[in-house]
């Protein structure tokens, strides 16, 4: 049976309280502009504004350009002003095991202090400043208190190399960095000052005057006299009062880097009032957060875009109870995730599909050891989750009962824009959806003309938003080139999609993930799903590599359950079965060419696979740059099974 086919009404509970989010659709298309308007007005500002939107000198769009607002002070003052101080915004779990909570009264008031010391460091409104931390509440302190005095903050991932550091320090000019001896990461401390200090060594990164640190592990460290300085001195010290000045809505807030076709990161920059009347909007409604009672958790380090919006900014802005954690699920042992959401009773939780897929190889007996019957709304995010660990997650996680918001959105759009509403959603599992009420999207062919349902194309959004990009840093030419050249006045997301016959949208991956073979466009999300729809594949990873005959072939990398292989002999022909599996479930121009059996898949710390290292040894290339994995040696291993012949 087609996932397309599967369908979950919400739950009575969920459809009684349905009936306000699903006026906002009705809200949205009558009056997209005054939609927005009227989102934006839940924030405090400072200065109202009187225009909504100019994109009168398109692609650069201006929301809300004539009003003042200050971040920090909606993500926290406002909250403490109306008598919530004592309520809980963050409750950390560190991974030896530490746990602190710090009230919105207590987060404000460090806040103010980091920022009164920024202000001693000569940090002003406009200058960047680059941070480099482990998963802590001094990462979500740090970025609040740049965004408070109107600096630009730029987050790398503490897993990136001091080179991947110090390009983007450079590019950024920063001219502080915040940053931590390190952290706690699979049972020890793991450094992260020594690669600061060798990012800005021999000359490179001038424009740092000083590095903030913070003492996590209490590690030894190198220090530089008159640059070095530490945290708990310079905070710690500082006075309690600050007073938040207002800055314009379209005043820089982050500068984010991610990847590009080209090599060279692109930082991609965002602006103040309309990403945060975005993050917040979503925020709300798409986990259907209630504040008062909630406890919301989303896993995502702050490194990367879901870290931003669902942790620093969206769920602050909302007032919301939040869980952040530091280290990996699998510390001390693979209950660790279910050991918090049963000790916080957590309500919302957002993971990525790649987790989902590893605790359902895992089995289910590890979560049901827990009590877990305090989540209400599960969510999904990074990229498309398979029908299959879709209903491991509802019916293992969720009790069989909780709505999955399976999310679409980028480091570009800043927030959410894809996704079911619970309660007002007939949920399916596998699919995004439909856009959220004040977006609107469009699959189209390479021509650019509009496709109807079932035709899978290119995604496009095609009226701006408040939370997109205002362009690369730096780099105007680029951000014009890259998401707005190939079709006229419309953001060129870079994936495919299709509505499917009762108009719902499915995600087919990045256009360089999705294959031309025989003249067919096909999925690798699509085949991976097949895949994993086996009983003996616990995870699966497809890339298109070059054939002579058909342009392109499918090369399938696969993890196997072996407990299901032993059950079905351990003469089972693997690769026939698979790949006779593919052709029944899309269609036999879809079967792998080659299937290739691996213990481990090559993926980032943040858990993404890095298909593009597997395409390298589909056509048998030198492996490229593999830095940002989490395992380098995983790749050696592949490589040295494909040049033994060890392939089906």
């Amino acid at each position: 049976m087609s996932a397309e086919n599967y369908h979950f009404a919400p739950s009575e509970a969920f459809a009684r309280q349905a009936i306000a989010q699903a006026s906002l659709y009705a809200e949205a298309k009558a009056d997209r502009l005054g939609f927005w308007a009227k989102q934006a007005r839940e924030l405090y500002w400072h200065k109202p504004f009187t225009q909504t939107l100019d994109f009168s000198n398109a692609p650069f769009a201006k929301w809300f350009a004539d009003g003042k607002l200050n971040i920090s002070y909606n993500c926290l003052d406002r909250h403490v002003e109306a008598g919530n101080g004592d309520r809980t915004a963050i409750f950390f779990e560190g991974e030896p095991g530490d746990s602190k909570q710090l009230t919105y009264a207590e987060l404000t008031r460090e806040v103010k202090k980091a920022a009164n010391a920024l202000t001693a460091l000569g940090i002003k409104a406009g200058d960047r400043v680059a941070i480099y931390m482990p998963m802590i509440p001094e990462a979500v302190i740090a970025m609040q208190a740049v965004a408070r005095v109107g600096a630009v903050h730029s987050v790398i991932f503490g897993g990136f190399s001091a080179e991947s550091l110090s390009s983007r320090i450079e590019d950024a000019e920063a001219k502080l960095v915040i940053t931590a001896d390190g952290g706690y990461r699979k049972g020890k401390a793991s450094a992260l000052k020594p690669a600061v200090d060798e990012a800005l060594s021999a000359g490179k990164c001038a424009s740092v005057k000083n590095v903030l640190v913070v003492r996590r592990t209490n590690q030894d460290v190198d220090w530089v006299e008159g640059r070095d300085v530490e945290w708990r001195e310079a905070v710690g010290n500082a006075s309690e009062e600050h007073e938040a000045q207002a800055f314009d809505a379209e005043h820089p807030l982050f500068i984010l880097y991610t990847s590009g076709t080209t090599g060279k990161p692109k930082g991609i920059l965002h602006t103040s009032g309309g990403y945060l009347t975005q993050a917040a909007y979503t925020h709300k409604n798409v986990f259907d957060l209630h504040a008062e009672k909630d406890i919301y958790w989303c896993t995502a380090d702050v490194g990367w875009i879901t870290g931003h919006s669902y942790v620093v900014y969206g769920p602050l802005a909302n007032g919301a109870s939040q869980v952040i954690y530091e280290g990996t699920p699998d510390i001390p042992d693979w209950g660790r995730w279910w050991s918090i959401i049963e000790k916080y009773k957590v309500s919302i939780f957002y993971t990525a599909p790649t987790a989902i897929r590893t605790f359902m190889k895992l089995g289910s007996e590890i979560p049901d050891k827990y009590n877990l019957k305090s989540i209400r709304v599960l969510g999904s995010v990074g990229e498309p989750i398979n029908p299959e660990a879709w209903m491991w997650y509802r019916a293992h996680i969720g009790g069989g009962q909780a709505p999955i918001v399976d999310t679409w959105w980028q480091t570009e759009t800043g927030a959410i824009m894809v996704s079911p509403l619970p309660g007002v959603t007939t949920l399916k599992p596998g699919s995004a959806q439909v856009p959220l009420p004040g977006v609107s999207a469009a699959v189209l062919d390479d021509e650019g003309h509009e496709l109807g349902r079932g035709d899978p194309g290119l995604l496009v959004l095609t009226e701006p938003w408040p939370a997109m990009l205002r362009g690369i840093w730096g780099d105007p030419d680029r951000f014009k080139e890259t998401y707005w050249s190939k079709f006229e006045g419309k953001y060129f997301a870079g994936d495919g999609a299709k509505w499917d016959e009762e108009g719902d949208l499915w995600l087919l991956g990045r256009v360089d993930d999705v294959m031309n073979v025989s003249g067919h466009r096909l999925s690798t999300a699509e085949i991976e799903s097949a895949l994993v729809s086996h009983p003996f594949v616990a995870e699966a990873a497809v890339v298109g590599a070059k054939d002579e005959t058909t342009g392109q072939a499918i090369v399938a990398f696969v993890i196997l359950r072996q407990n299901q292989i032993e059950a079905a002999g351990n003469d089972a022909d693997v690769s026939k079965i698979l790949r006779e599996h593919v052709a029944k479930e899309i269609g036999p121009i879809a079967k792998p060419r080659t299937i290739i059996v691996v213990a481990e898949l090559p993926k980032t710390r943040s858990g993404k696979i890095m298909r593009r290292l597997l395409r390298d040894v589909a056509e048998d290339r030198p492996i490229g740059d593999v830095t940002t994995l989490a395992d380098t040696s995983v790749m050696d291993i592949i490589s040295g099974k494909i040049a033994g012949g060890a392939n089906d």
